[in-house]
């Protein structure tokens, strides 16, 4: 063969020319043809021109009849190998009905209209019934299909006419269930009736109505796709029939429907009818009558259904009911941006279904991946929600009609819709074609270097590397759409840039703020504008910046008190160049700023106070706790430049503010572990007074004894939280005290320590009252008194109290012979005695009826409540008392420690065990929560759905789930109070 042919069989996409010229002389010896006519058949875009010439080969060894009689038709010729270069489906359609070439080729030239269509398949299947029904009408919506396909296929701008396709296919599937329904009719009052079949009149006077949805009922259908429907029905308006019967027979005639189209039969299923936006799901009634639809709406819809219903339309059955569903529907659709967290609902509805596509079918999915068709759909049907409820323009269904309506109501700048919108053709092409090829519900881009080759040719792109390249581009468009649909325009229009960029009108920008979670909205406006108006650097900085971190900062439960705090620490750092610059190149800085500012009022506050904190939201080993000497080193230094109370008093509580914000930040965005915060907590405690202690013997001209300060409590346990008290016992010696009143000295070294932590903003509660006899006993004893007092007269709850006894700060050696004391305390030879036991039980039974503040539900107080905190600090306690002579391990500050060396000896099961360890740490961890969200202890669980979503965000719930850790929380204290009371109430 001549040279010059080689390179036309190259052009025309053969990668194998000479393979292609041995077959393309065996099909023109077949239709008796010269082989340069045979390659003017193919042309440089058809997908895979191998595939189709092979495949032509085939068919006419197997039926060599079809060649003479289509050998002196190039045209139709034509059209088969672009069918069979495009799809293996379309292929297996000729194979088996050869007949149907003739009316494709002879219709292709048009798109079929829906009258036509329902014409010729109400022709396919008259006279017919069952199986051979069911047969004739899916190779009718096969035929209609392969002549769509083929006049989409021979369009040399695909995309630019792809809306139309997406209405033909839709149409064509209106009219395929329509048809499949008045089937179902037939089979179903057939007689003889019986199971499964009604009298005839019963049924015709049963009106049915299908509401397509998605993109059916948007008219921008796929080649293939679940057909999203719903069901309505109810009696003719002049019958006797029951609204329960005409339901029970409009489900069996929904039912039969679906069976024509999806059952396994001789012509194979077509598409699956999937039912599952209907209420309640899976679950609920598959058909419902108006009524019923509008009742379930108005009291337990969710957000994502109204969402759903945007592209609601009638396609089969009752269209005149289906009309009256839709317009009854209709003001809860666009009402809907009025429910409370909206917007952000659907969103976190957005973002479960992208954390379900597998890791490695991410970077490919054409649908559901980042940049991919729902990121272009999903900030379309937002705005027209938000906007729709007062814009009525913009109550249309397709995503390119609604593009087209928002750009022309003003809410979309003209520029960026018309990108938007050809981005859209662009994937939708991309997943045509991808669909067409194995007639396969599919959105993944194939990854073969072979079937990327065909998707670039079918899609009219030049290569590979030119399909990679423009996808990669739209992608990262489509990613910032979002943002640049939704967010930067109220940017802008709060800037008031100059008339020639696009931007809303205030209400609009009003509408927009209050439905993404902005509970004020004016406020949220007045914060953009001062963050973003004037020439400065800083406010042109702050408009790029601000589009992406209103929609961060709306993600939070609290965006106003987030905004708020942004405008605070943006004003504060001022012309800083460090400030905006690590928010504009550090993703993760911003995106952390946003979610603490927004989701902790004990951030938002303390960051004001430390604006120079944002700096460690970039790096989470800036995040970690500091160490004890670190802090004493630091404080070391303060000690040698100063000598006043005032300055030493105010850098004492700045760098425990300032660790304390630390472990906030490190909480809220758990860069550290619950043992990491209580840790560092119990370390801020201890460095506070022991700085204290330090900065009073240095500045006070007076000379005071030997001190020491012990733990008691949580403190002691190393076991602190947000907001706990720091219970203590002081201690001092007399060893090297040349005064005469070496407890007075000690009392006012304590007055002194309180005085250089005493902090309005950041209250430390040096709680004494643990001591011996309680608040009446003595603020300060010496050891010997201690001594005396434990060794004599000391109480069962004393002893019980000493078991998390620990030294914090102070004389070492003073540390070293109250721990003496405190042994042989806590830890006598004899255990617990029954006497002993009885008494704990009494005091415990008490301390629940008095201390409990009246009108405070009992299952809800996280310290004193029904299997919180108390209980299980108590049951352990008392196994500590009761076992900690003989056992060792047992000799611990810890309440998890302990725990676990109960359950490890077998005076716990690891059951019981582990349900107190539950309760224990999610009341702990409940309780730092509240003072994180709302910076204002208190020890009862939220009953407030607010404060409670707060409260659950923080600790990791899924947004939206403050009942489920309301739920969680009381389960877990029910079954721990269970545990607790056979334990220790038991015999």
């Amino acid at each position: 063969m001549r040279e010059g042919i080689r390179t036309r069989i190259l052009r025309a996409g053969f990668r194998d020319s000479q393979g292609a010229a041995e077959m393309l002389t065996e099909l023109g010896g077949v239709l008796d043809l010269g082989d340069t006519v045979v390659l003017s058949l193919f042309e440089p875009f058809d997908p895979e021109p191998e595939v189709a010439l092979r495949e032509l080969i085939s068919l006419f060894e197997h039926q060599p009849e079809l060649a003479a009689a289509w050998r002196d038709d190039l045209t139709k010729l034509r059209s088969v190998v672009s069918l069979f270069a495009s799809s293996s489906r379309l292929v297996e359609l000729v194979r088996r009905h050869p007949d149907v070439v003739d009316e494709v080729h002879a219709e292709s030239h048009e798109l079929p209209s829906t009258s036509g269509m329902r014409t010729r398949m109400l022709e396919a299947v008259a006279g017919f019934e069952g199986e051979d029904a069911t047969a004739r009408l899916r190779l009718r919506y096969r035929v209609e299909l392969a002549k769509i396909a083929l006049y989409d296929l021979r369009l040399p701008q695909p995309a630019v006419s792809l809306h139309r396709i997406g209405e033909a296919l839709a149409d064509l599937a209106s009219v395929t269930i329509d048809v499949a329904l008045m089937l179902a009719r037939d089979e179903l009052s057939a007689p003889p009736s019986g199971f499964g079949r009604f009298p005839a009149e019963e049924v015709d006077n049963v009106r049915l109505a299908v509401i397509g949805m998605g993109k059916c009922g948007a008219r921008e259908l796929n080649y293939i796709s679940d057909i999203d429907v719903m069901f309505v029905a109810e009696p003719a308006a002049d019958s006797e029939l029951s609204v329960p019967r005409a339901i029970e027979i409009a489900t069996r005639l929904a039912s039969t429907m679906m069976h024509i189209l999806m059952d396994y039969a001789v012509e194979p299923p077509l598409w699956e009818v999937d039912a599952n936006l209907r209420p309640e799901g899976k679950d609920g009634a598959l058909v419902r009558t108006p009524d019923s639809y509008l009742n379930y709406y108005h009291r337990w819809a969710e957000n994502w259904e109204f969402m759903a219903l945007l592209k609601a339309r009638p396609i089969a059955g009752d269209l005149d009911l289906g009309e009256r569903f839709v317009d009854a529907v209709a003001p809860l659709v666009w009402n809907a941006g009025d429910r409370d967290n909206f917007v952000l609902g659907v969103q976190r509805m957005r973002k479960r279904v992208i954390d379900h596509i597998p890791r490695s079918e991410v970077q490919r999915e054409l649908k559901l991946g980042p940049g991919g068709l729902r990121d272009v759909e999903f900030p379309v049907q937002l705005l027209q929600i938000v906007h729709g409820q007062v814009d009525e323009h913009l109550r249309v269904r397709s995503t390119l009609d609604a593009i087209n309506a928002l750009t022309a109501e003003g809410h979309i700048g003209r520029d960026d819709a018309a990108q938007f919108a050809n981005d859209y053709r662009f994937l939708r092409l991309l997943e045509h074609r991808v669909q067409l090829r194995d007639l396969k519900r599919t959105h993944l881009v194939p990854d073969g270097p072979a079937a990327l080759r065909a998707l670039a040719r079918g899609s009219r792109i030049g290569s590979v590397e030119v399909l990679k390249r423009e996808l990669e581009e739209v992608r990262r468009r489509v990613r910032q759409l979002h943002e640049k649909l939704f967010f930067r325009p109220l940017v802008t229009a709060a800037a008031h840039l100059s008339a020639d960029q696009f931007h809303l009108a205030d209400d609009r920008v009003l509408v927009r703020l209050r439905a993404i979670g902005y509970r004020d909205p004016r406020g949220a406006l007045g914060h953009i504008q001062a963050l973003t108006q004037g020439v400065s650097r800083r406010a042109t900085m702050q408009r790029n910046l601000l589009p992406v971190l209103l929609e961060w900062l709306a993600e939070g439960t609290n965006p106003d008190q987030g905004l708020l705090a942004f405008r605070k620490l943006s004003e504060q750092n001022g012309e800083a160049s460090w400030y905006l610059r690590l928010l504009r190149d550090s993703n993760l800085a911003a995106r952390r700023l946003c979610e603490v500012l927004a989701n902790s009022a004990f951030c938002a506050t303390f960051l004001e106070l430390f604006p120079e904190a944002v700096k460690w939201l970039d790096s989470d080993a800036q995040l970690k706790p500091r160490s004890l000497e670190d802090l004493q080193a630091e404080f070391v230094g303060a000690l040698k430049r100063h000598n006043d109370d005032v300055r030493l008093g105010r850098i004492l509580r700045g760098l425990r503010r300032r660790e304390m914000l630390r472990l906030a930040l490190a909480a809220v965005l758990s860069v550290d572990s619950v043992d990491e915060i209580a840790e560092g907590l119990t370390v801020i405690g201890e460095f506070a007074i022991g700085g204290a202690l330090a900065a009073a013997r240095q500045i006070d001209d007076r000379h005071y004894p030997p001190f020491a300060v012990i733990g008691m409590g949580r403190f002691g346990g190393a076991e602190l939280g947000f907001g706990s008290d720091l219970d203590v016992l002081y201690v001092y010696g007399t060893d090297g005290f040349a005064g005469d009143n070496p407890a007075g000295a000690a009392r006012t070294l304590v007055r002194r320590v309180q005085e250089l932590l005493e902090d309005a903003r950041l209250p430390i509660d040096l709680d004494a009252d643990l001591r011996p006899e309680g608040k009446s006993g003595e603020l300060v004893r010496s050891l010997t008194a201690y001594q005396n007092y434990y060794s004599k007269w000391s109480l069962g709850w004393e002893a019980q109290a000493l078991l998390r006894a620990r030294g914090v700060a102070g004389d070492d050696s003073l540390i070293a012979g109250f721990t003496e004391i405190a042994d042989a305390t806590r830890y006598r030879s004899s255990g617990l005695a029954a006497k002993e036991l009885i008494e704990i039980r009494r005091i415990k039974a008490r301390m629940e009826d008095e201390r409990l503040p009246r009108g405070v539900d009992p299952k809800r107080h996280l310290k004193l409540g029904r299997g919180s905190l108390s209980d299980v600090e108590w049951l352990v306690q008392t196994l500590q008392l009761d076992r900690g002579h003989d056992i060792p391990e047992l000799r611990t500050t810890s309440t998890l420690t302990a725990l676990r060396v109960a359950t490890e000896h077998g005076i716990l099961g690891h059951q019981d065990a582990e349900t107190l360890r539950a309760a224990w740490l999610l009341a702990s961890r409940v309780r730092s929560g509240v003072l994180l969200y709302s910076n204002s202890q208190t020890d009862v669980l939220p009953g407030d759905s607010v404060a409670l979503e707060g409260v659950a965000r923080l600790l990791g719930y899924e947004p939206g789930s403050g009942v489920e850790l309301e739920n969680d929380y009381l389960n877990a204290t029910r079954r721990a109070r269970g545990v607790f009371e056979r334990i220790f109430y038991g015999d």
